[in-house]
């Protein structure tokens, strides 16, 4: 489909650029037979006038370095020769600049449905997990001839717990396009507080797992949207927590200049290898089997880095297996 489209507008392309050489050569060519046609009359006048000798021998210095109609006229047909070899040169390289540029032109398109239909192709084996394992049960119950009161619940229990992973999956999906490219109109708000809000979000899980979030941030103004800002901290913050053993320590920091504000999210987790590092901000995208482990959809750190996006602001990660991540964020200051 690709090669189609390309093949396609690169035959657009040649033809409008055609179309204006061959235009431009035409008026051209117009312009400069007139020329000549005019010089040929004179001539074929001037030797007229001389045949009857109206003129005086003087007009025969100009007919001895006039050019002959016989050059004239095979000058027209040299004129339309040139012209027809300049076209068609033209044509040679247009047709590749075209034929490139439209490779160029369609290339983020191309992207862009490469990446719908890996999203889609994704989301469809996400879904089909828990629907096959909802269809199993179920079917696998029908099948007994008699179902117990204790059976049955536990039959609804399990449903109920593959319902759930559905809309937390949907739900993700969802987030994730609502995401506005261009962000939404954003207000000036307190780094601190927002990190402070996050943290008792997540306090819960931290508490299971007795880990403590040590926080070391020097309070900032960013013009940000509050509520997008608080869902991408609780994300770090559960990602570092799932990933980290108990007992340990979550860092935060920042590190301010004029212009913009560093914020670094530290843990002493299993770490990311080297071959995932630079995967996973990639929709359903998980890592090597130590950090699949804890569940799921690879959605999460898409989300971080699309919210980050939006606020003009970068994201990037360093790690090292068995030693832990570090997760470093920056946003530009408020002005005011």
């Amino acid at each position: 489909m690709f090669q189609s489209a390309r093949i396609k507008l690169t035959l657009w392309y040649l033809a409008i650029i055609m179309a204006i050489s061959i235009f431009f050569s035409i008026a051209f060519y117009k312009v400069s037979t007139r020329e000549i046609r005019r010089i040929i009359h004179r001539v074929e006048f001037f030797q007229e006038q001389e045949d009857n000798r109206l003129f005086p021998p003087p007009s025969r210095f100009f007919i001895s370095r006039a050019p002959s109609l016989e050059a004239l006229q095979a000058t027209e047909k040299r004129l339309q020769i040139i012209l027809i070899g300049i076209n068609g040169v033209i044509l040679l390289l247009a047709g590749g600049a075209s034929y490139f540029l439209a490779g160029r032109t369609l290339r983020p398109i191309k992207l862009m449905i490469d990446e719908q239909n890996q999203f889609v192709s994704d989301a469809s084996h996400e879904l089909r997990t828990p629907l096959a394992t909802m269809r199993a049960e179920m079917e696998g119950s029908l099948l007994e001839k008699k179902i117990s009161d204790k059976r049955a619940r536990e039959l609804i229990k399990s449903n109920l717990e593959e319902l759930t992973t559905l809309q937390n999956l949907t739900n993700n999906l969802l987030r994730l396009a609502e995401i506005p490219v261009n962000g939404k109109p954003l207000e000036n708000v307190s780094l601190l507080g927002i990190i402070k809000t996050s943290t008792k979000k997540i306090a819960p899980l931290a508490k299971r797992k007795q880990i403590a979030v040590e926080i070391k941030v020097k309070d900032a103004v960013l013009p940000a949207d509050k509520n997008s800002l608080i869902e991408l901290f609780v994300i770090l913050f559960d990602n570092a927590i799932k990933y980290s053993p108990k007992n340990s320590i979550i860092h935060v920091a920042s590190e301010q200049t004029q212009r913009s504000v560093k914020i670094s999210v530290s843990d002493q987790g299993v770490g990311i290898s080297e071959k995932d590092l630079s995967h996973i901000f990639e929709r359903f995208y998980r890592a090597d089997k130590s950090r699949s482990e804890v569940g799921g959809y690879g959605l999460g750190l898409s989300i971080a880095k699309k919210i980050v996006e939006t606020h003009k602001g970068t994201i990037a990660v360093k790690s090292k297996v068995k030693e832990g991540s570090v997760f470093t964020l920056e946003f530009p200051l408020s002005n005011s």
